[in-house]
């Protein structure tokens, strides 16, 4: 380098001098900086090498997650549901962490973590400004351990005396084929999600919650789907004199109407006449916020609004505890149809008589587009049946509707099926409830503890035959499978395909109707 005789200082270092005052070298490396406008004698360079942007920020935190219902804590009392590694997750992560606010967030995602581990690691990446136009980006990670706390609403459920409002809902029928729907329904929609416990009781479910608006929310969800009648009392708990402040319980009673799907249904004849004078003697062929029937003679249908019923309520003449098997000798469809039904006139016989006797009935039927000859039915037998039904004895005494009543009223068609069913590819979730038995604790040893026994035994048997019963209605109606959520058996596949060649009739599900089950998912890649 070659240098000034007179001063010896470098010539470089007189041109950097010579060219303007504001230059000024970096401390460190000796580039040349403007120094005007640098807080400090340090390049750019320099500035990300010696500032640390992430200084004052937490490099590690614990997070709160309730075992029982998995949710997670969000300070100061608030709980949320997060799936792991989501966005939700993610902003409870973020917002634990003390000193972030004072940076900018570039970017932040999660480290994977064994999942036995109880550790949660993120990468944080930040830009913060050190210096005047000077912007330092910086990455780092931090760690956050799981701990267990349990939420507020579940220890409600753990503790007795907890809850301010209930929902009993109620149908006094033989079975339990509309609660295995509405129970699905209800999952489907979420309508549950507030209640602090659910109990099984006599005809019906109850519903716990811990807020009144709660209740009233799942009041209004059942009275969209099922045709329902509502009451509500209210119980005093306590009451301060001073404050005039009162502390209730409130219980909503909900009864839904005693007529199901399928059901055989006689129509008081003043009513039938209100209705589009349709025939008394009804089938009914679909629940929804109002009974829907339909006369299996004429395909004339019929809907009865829940406050029509209520003001003069009648019942079912028979249920689906009383279908007989028939057997279609011959059939002939008729050129009269009505969305899916055709009308069709069959000649029949029981199947308990084929062999012993050729007593035939001549029937007209709304199955006629399904329905071939040699096909297996179910139906009413109405010939040579009592019925103790004031208003099956008007229809039998009024010369305009006795010459209607049919020897046999045909419901569905009925598919063979082997004792022992196949394993399904297909399953409905459940809601976790608990049963209350009546008198458990009186029950508590003898021979009156072998009495309650068995008739535990004989309720569990006749719950897991509606199920049953509501499994089999799902695979044979398509229109009720659109309203439920079906989800693929993952572990049973290796099981189904080993019954394909079996020599059931029963409909086959597509693949496509169901759905992947999360739940089964993760615990398959752990």
């Amino acid at each position: 380098m070659e240098r000034d005789t007179d001063a010896g200082i470098p010539i470089s270092t007189l041109d950097y001098q010579n060219s303007g005052a504001a230059t000024i070298l970096c401390c460190n490396c000796g580039a040349p900086i403007d120094g005007t406008t640098a807080a400090e004698a340090l390049c750019s360079d320099c500035l990300r090498l010696d500032v640390d942007a992430s200084a004052g920020i937490q490099r590690d935190g614990t997070l709160h997650c309730c075992r029982d219902c998995e949710r997670w804590l969000q300070p100061p009392n608030s709980w949320v549901v997060a799936a792991p590694e989501s966005k939700e997750l993610l902003s409870v992560c973020l917002r634990r962490l003390r000193g972030l606010s004072k940076v900018r967030i570039i970017d932040a995602n999660f480290i994977w973590t064994e999942p036995h581990s109880r550790r949660i690691k993120l990468k944080i990446t930040i830009q913060q400004e050190a210096s005047q136009g000077t912007t330092i980006q910086q990455t780092f990670e931090v760690e956050y351990v799981v701990a267990s706390q349990q939420c507020a609403d579940c220890k409600k459920s753990f503790t007795h005396n907890t809850w301010r409002a209930a929902v009993q809902v109620r149908q006094k029928v033989p079975h339990k084929r509309t609660f295995l729907y509405l129970e699905q329904v209800i999952l489907k929609s979420g309508a549950h999600k507030d209640t602090v416990n659910i109990k099984e009781a006599k005809d019906g479910l109850d519903f716990y919650f811990a807020a009144r608006n709660h209740a009233e929310r799942m009041v209004d969800f059942l009275t969209s789907v099922v045709p329902c009648k509502t009451k509500k009392s209210a119980e005093l708990i306590s009451k301060d004199i001073h404050t005039s402040v009162s502390s209730y319980k409130f219980t909503f009673s909900v009864e839904i109407v005693p007529i199901c799907k399928d059901d055989l249904v006689v129509l008081p004849i003043k009513l039938a006449r209100q209705l589009g004078n349709i025939s008394p003697l009804t089938i009914c062929h679909r629940v929804g916020n109002s009974v829907n029937l339909m006369d299996p003679n004429t395909l004339q249908t019929a809907e009865v609004p829940t406050g029509t019923y209520w003001r003069a309520p009648f019942r079912n003449l028979a249920d689906v505890t009383e279908l007989k098997e028939f057997i279609i000798m011959d059939i002939e469809s008729i050129d009269k149809s009505k969305g899916k039904y055709r009308l069709a006139e069959a000649t029949v016989a029981r199947s308990s008589d084929l062999g012993s006797n050729d007593t035939t009935y001549f029937t007209r039927t709304h199955l006629g587009g399904i329905l071939h000859a040699g096909d297996a039915v179910l139906g009413y037998h109405l010939t040579g049946t009592r019925f103790n039904d004031d208003n099956f004895e008007a229809i039998e005494a009024s010369s305009k509707y006795s010459s209607t009543i049919p020897d046999v009223v045909l419901i569905k068609k009925s598919y063979a099926r082997k004792k022992k069913s196949k394993a399904r590819s297909w399953r409905l979730k459940r809601m976790a409830n608990e049963y209350e038995a009546e008198a458990a604790a009186a029950a508590a040893g003898g021979a009156g503890s072998g009495q309650q026994s068995r008739r535990e035994q004989q309720d569990a048997n006749r719950l897991e035959q509606d199920y049953e019963m509501f499994l089999r209605d799902v695979e044979e109606d398509e229109e009720l499978r659109q309203t439920l959520d079906l989800y693929k058996v993952q572990a049973q596949g290796d099981a189904v395909k080993e019954d394909d060649d079996s020599e059931d009739e029963v409909p086959e599900i597509d693949m496509n109707e169901l759905l992947n089950d999360m739940d089964e998912l993760e615990v398959a890649d752990e």
